[in-house]
């Protein structure tokens, strides 16, 4: 995993307080002499000039780029990102702080997202509907062909057992629609007894206290923007389908012509990276100035899992090195090897 950093911003603050010193030095001496000398006109005064503009580092949106990533937003959900281009930002407008993941904003222009059914098991249970007096617990979803299918509890009056085959597809504002294509309610056809009852699953499910989830007709709708835990991640999914054992989002720009320039990394031989680029960074006692980093794994032929809450764990079991130019690249363990007593990884042959 590689970790890359600019410094040359600090060292442009530095070497701005040496100059500042030698002209002030300069201007002490240049008073001195003019003392022992006779008065001459004073000549007529300039305007100084003023100083050129520099970009406020921590005040700039960083690059990001992710290609087989598994990003942990929690121990039980998982996000598989296939790829990922985008950028991120500081909620307070400061630099970007890895150790509170509640602090910043990921902005994605392009990517594809998936998860499984056991991750999206959890995020329903934990997050969407994980709230006192929601009307429906115990979810369990599975991916079947090219439809998901859903299991669980709802609560009306009793506790009564449901199953619902659905498609999933994308509404023109972006939200994820689950659309049922059969229901069985407590082993029997619902939809048939719906239709019977004159009932819809929105007269049914009040989903008032839902986190991103609303109801209409018999579709679920789910807000990919407010679903998830921190970070905070903001983008248009485009379209969704169930490839495999994944349910996987594909996001785009909101400006079709807008065009996106993906972030070409250092080391352009490995399969599975994270890549930082621009704006200031900070994670433990760390501060990034004008920041680049390429973050991978210590197994190259596997898919990168890392879990931003345990990136310390996976920093120490791992290595990293500084380059000529202030940049680091940094490697780090899986964060399913760690083990209390996991010892730091030997260091391979670098290339020259």
């Amino acid at each position: 995993m590689v970790q890359r950093v600019r410094t040359r911003g600090l060292i442009r603050a530095l070497g701005s307080v040496g100059v500042l010193s030698a002209l002030a030095l300069l201007s002490h001496g240049c008073a001195a002499a003019r003392s022992e000398t006779p008065p001459a006109a004073a000549p007529a005064a300039v305007p100084a000039a003023a100083p050129a503009p520099r970009a406020d580092s921590a005040h700039v949106r960083t690059g990001v780029s992710m290609r087989r990533v598994n990003f942990y937003v929690d121990s039980e959900v998982v996000l598989h990102i296939h790829h990922l281009d985008g950028t991120m930002r500081s909620k307070e407008g400061g630099p970007i702080i890895f150790d509170d993941k509640s602090s910043f904003i990921i902005t994605i222009d392009t990517a594809e997202v998936g998860m499984t059914g056991a991750d999206l098991s959890a995020l329903l249970n934990k997050y969407v509907f994980g709230y006192e007096g929601s009307p429906l617990s115990h979810l369990h979803l599975r991916t079947e062909g090219d439809h998901v299918v859903q299991t669980g509890r709802m609560h009306k009056l009793a506790t009564i057992p449901f199953e619902i085959t659905a498609t999933m597809d994308v509404t023109p504002e972006g939200l994820i629609r689950i659309h049922p294509t059969k229901t069985k309610i407590m082993g029997v056809n619902g939809a048939k007894l719906m239709k019977f009852l004159g009932l819809t699953l929105e007269k049914l499910l009040d989903l008032k206290g839902a986190t991103g989830a609303s109801v209409h007709g018999n579709d679920i709708l789910l807000d990919p923007a407010k679903i998830l835990p921190p970070p905070t991640i903001e983008g248009r999914v485009v379209s969704v389908r169930v490839d495999g054992n994944e349910v996987v989002q594909a996001f785009g720009k909101t400006e079709p012509h807008a065009p996106v320039q993906a972030l070409v990394p250092p080391d352009t031989t490995v399969k599975n990276y994270m890549y930082y680029k621009g704006g200031t960074l900070r994670f433990g006692r760390l501060l990034m100035l004008d920041a680049e980093m390429q973050i991978t794994d210590l197994d190259p032929e596997e898919v990168f899992r890392f879990d931003l809450s345990r990136y310390n764990a996976q920093l120490v079991a791992g290595y990293e090195r500084t380059l000529a130019d202030g940049g680091l690249e940094v490697w780090m363990r899986d964060v399913d090897k760690l083990s209390s007593g996991a010892a730091v990884a030997a260091k391979p042959a670098l290339p020259h």
